[in-house]
C-alpha cells in the first residue's frame, strides 16, 4: 500500500497530532537513571525559528540578587587569569572581573581601587594640588598613575575653592621643574555646578573641548569632577558593567572563609568592592557558612557569591545562610584534578542543572565555573540554568591576563596554573595561610595534595577582541535557537519550549572538523 501524501498546508496541523515536540525535555536529557552524568559536550540543542536579527539578542543576565551585567561572562579569581587590567577589560565588555587573592590584603585592595579609579562618572576624590605646589609634583603624579589634569584649589584639598587647572600643555615645555604651580596654571576654567546629572555635565564637556571639568558648589568649591577621557570610553564600551550610583566599573573579589579574610574584605570593601565571591573548592562547609553570614552582618550592601557547589544539599545550606549567588563546579576546569585526586566532583552540565533549578525557586543567580572552553559551552551552561559563566582557562594567555609570555618550539605562550597546584599552594599571601591552601582546606597540612596542574597555553590576543567574538557567537545561537533573550530563552527551556539531543560519540566526532587532510581553525576576524 502507498503512502498517502498530505497537503503541504497541513504540514502545522499534522504537528499536532504527535504526543510531544521533537528531541528531549531538559528533564528528559538529564534524568539520572537514563543519562548518568553529563557535560556540555554530550548534548546538543535543538534550532527553533528565526524572526529577528542577531544583533538584537540581548545578553542581560543576574550575577547576584541585585547586580545584572549585560553578557553573562565573568573572569575567574585565580593568579594567572585576573588582577587589574583583566577586571577593567572584562567590565568594559559588559562582564565583570573577580580580582585573585593569592596575595597580600594591600595588593589585592589596590587591584581593586585601580579598576574603580579607571571609570569614573563622577570622580568625588580625585588628585588636588595647591598653588604652592611645584611643577615636580605633577610629574611625580603623571609618572605615578598616568594622567596630569588637576585641579588647583586654595589649600590642596577637596571641597576648598577651586582657583585653577594644571593640565599637560601647561607643563609640556617647561623646564623648571620648582615653579609653583600658581604661576602656570590656567584659570580661566569651564566649570559645571553640584546636582548637574552625568548627561549635562557630558554635553558640557562635548561642547567646551575641554580634558576635565570642574564641579563645584555655590561657593566655587571644588567638590567633583569628569574627565573627557570616561565620556570616550563611554562611546567605546557601551555595554559596560557599571555602579548605578557612581558610575564606576563593576568589581568583585575573592576572599577565603578563615579569620584574615575578615581583615581582607574589610580593606576591599574600603577599596570599593561591588561583590565578593567565598572562594573554596567545597563551598558547603561551616567555615563558608558562617562567613556569609558574618558578612551580610557587616556590610549589608555587600552581595555575595557562595561556592564552589554541585549539589542541591550544598546549594540548599548556602542560601539559607544568605548568599545572593551561587558558584558552580568541582573538578571540571582543565588545569583541576579534583575529580580524579579525590573521587568527588560531579560532571558540569548535571551538576549546573540540579543547583540552577533548585536555587531558581530561591530567586539566587548561579555561576557555571569550570568546563568552559567555547561559545557553545556558554550556551549549554545558560540553557541548563546557569546565569552566568566563570572563564579560567579560556582567558588564560591573553594579553591581559597575568605573567609574561615566552616562546616554546616556536610559539608564544603563558604560564596558567591551578589555584590547587603545588606551584600556587607555596605562595605566601596571609597571616592563614595563601589563598590556593585555603581554598581547599589545606593550610595546616605538613604534606601538600596538588588538586591542580601548572600548564602552558597559547597567545590568544586582547581579551578586547576576544570578548567582542564571545558576545557575537552568543547572540547567534540565540538567533538559531528562536530567543531573543537569555531571559527568554532560559523560561522556554524550562517550559519544555527549547529541546535537546544526546550525542553519541560518533555524534561528537561528526559535529567536529572531520574527513579532512589538514585544515586551519579561524575563530574571528
Amino acid at each position: 500500500m502507498s503512502q498517502q501524501i498530505l497537503d503541504p498546508s497541513q504540514a502545522a496541523a499534522e504537528l499536532t497530532k504527535y504526543t510531544s515536540h521533537d528531541g528531549l525535555s531538559v528533564e528528559q536529557l538529564l534524568d539520572p537513571q537514563l543519562s548518568g552524568g553529563l557535560t556540555y559536550n554530550d548534548f546538543l540543542i535543538l534550532p527553533g525559528f528565526i524572526d529577528f536579527s542577531a544583533h538584537i539578542t540581548s545578553l542581560e543576565s543576574k550575577i547576584t540578587k541585585n547586580i545584572a551585567l549585560r553578557t553573562p561572562l565573568m573572569s575567574s579569581p585565580m593568579d594567572t587569569v585576573t588582577e587589574t587590567e583583566m577586571a577593567i577589560s572584562m567590565a568594559l565588555l559588559g562582564g565583570i572581573g573577580i580580582i585573585h587573592h593569592n596575595c597580600s590584603a594591600e595588593e589585592q585592595a589596590e587591584m581593586v581601587r585601580k579598576v574603580k579609579k579607571f571609570e569614573n562618572g563622577f570622580i568625588v576624590d580625585p588628585v588636588v594640588l595647591s598653588p604652592n605646589h611645584t611643577v615636580a609634583d605633577v610629574i611625580a603624579i603623571k609618572e605615578k598613575s598616568g594622567f596630569c589634569g588637576i585641579p588647583i584649589t586654595e589649600n590642596g584639598a577637596m571641597n576648598s575653592k577651586l582657583v585653577g587647572m594644571v593640565t599637560a600643555r601647561d607643563i609640556q615645555f617647561h623646564d623648571d621643574e620648582t615653579t609653583p604651580l600658581s604661576e602656570i596654571m590656567t584659570k580661566d576654567l569651564v566649570t559645571a555646578k553640584k546636582n548637574i546629572t552625568l548627561a549635562q555635565a557630558n554635553e558640557i564637556l562635548k561642547t567646551s573641548k575641554k580634558g576635565k571639568l570642574p564641579i563645584v558648589d555655590d561657593q566655587y568649591h571644588l567638590v567633583s569632577l569628569l574627565a573627557r577621557s570616561d565620556l570616550l570610553k563611554n562611546q567605546e564600551y557601551p555595554l559596560a558593567s557599571k555602579s548605578a550610583d557612581s558610575k564606576q566599573l563593576l568589581c568583585g573579589a575573592a576572599i577565603g572563609t578563615r579569620p584574615d579574610d575578615k581583615e581582607r574584605l574589610a580593606l576591599l570593601v574600603e577599596a570599593g568592592l561591588d561583590v565578593v565571591v567565598l572562594d573554596s573548592s567545597q563551598g558547603n562547609s561551616v567555615y563558608q557558612i558562617e562567613m556569609i553570614k558574618w558578612v551580610k552582618e557587616k556590610f549589608p550592601k555587600l552581595d555575595v557569591i557562595a561556592g564552589n557547589v554541585v549539589t542541591r544539599e550544598q546549594a540548599a545550606n548556602l542560601i539559607a545562610a544568605g548568599a545572593d549567588g551561587l558558584r558552580i563546579g568541582m573538578g571540571s576546569g582543565s588545569i583541576c584534578i579534583t575529580q580524579e585526586v579525590m573521587a568527588c566532583g560531579r560532571p558540569q552540565a548535571t551538576a549546573v542543572h540540579r543547583v540552577s533549578e533548585f536555587a531558581r525557586k530561591f530567586g539566587v543567580p548561579t555561576i557555571a565555573d569550570g568546563g568552559i572552553s567555547n561559545v557553545g559551552h556558554i550556551v549549554k551552561a545558560v540553557a541548563l540554568g546557569a546565569s552566568a559563566v566563570m572563564m579560567g582557562g579560556m582567558l588564560a594567555g591573553t594579553t591581559e591576563s597575568p605573567g609574561e609570555y615566552f616562546y616554546h618550539e616556536g610559539q608564544r605562550l603563558k604560564r596558567y596554573r591551578g589555584m590547587g597546584s603545588i606551584d600556587a599552594m607555596s605562595n605566601n599571601s596571609g597571616k592563614d595561610g595563601n589563598a590556593a591552601t585555603k581554598r581547599y582546606f589545606s593550610e595546616g597540612d605538613t604534606v601538600k595534595v596538588a588538586q591542580g596542574v601548572v600548564g602552558n597555553v597559547i597567545d590568544k590576543g586582547s581579551v578586547r577582541k576576544f570578548i567582542p567574538y564571545l558576545i557575537t557567537g552568543l547572540q547567534h545561537s540565540l538567533q538559531d535557537i528562536g530567543c531573543r533573550s537569555i531571559a527568554e530563552f532560559k523560561e522556554a527551556v524550562y517550559s519544555g519550549d527549547v529541546r535537546f539531543e544526546k550525542r553519541t560519540a560518533s555524534a561528537q566526532l561528526e559535529g567536529g572538523v572531520h574527513g579532512l587532510h589538514s585544515y586551519e581553525k579561524k575563530l574571528f576576524q
